[in-house]
């Protein structure tokens, strides 16, 4: 499943970032920020309606993303918090 699609507050691992062809920079940019396999990411809150932008909790950082950016990052639920 994508970060787009998860549930509020539970603890999932990070398989990987696919970027659109026409932008691949975006990978490097999510990587660069902490995006990268195994790391245990959260989402903590999302905006308007359940779509973006979302609060996101990865390691000791807190960022928002787009809505695009979250459908880019792969992973796995790790518990049911």
């Amino acid at each position: 499943m994508n970060l787009d699609q998860v549930e509020l507050g539970r603890l999932y691992r990070v398989n990987e970032v696919v970027a659109p062809q026409g932008a691949p920079q975006i990978k490097g940019q999510l990587e660069d920020i902490g995006f990268l396999p195994g790391e245990q990411v959260t989402v903590l809150r999302k905006g308007v309606l359940g779509k973006g932008p979302y609060m996101i909790r990865i390691g000791a950082s807190t960022f928002a993303l787009r809505q695009s950016e979250a459908h880019m990052i792969s992973v796995d639920c790790l518990s049911n918090a």
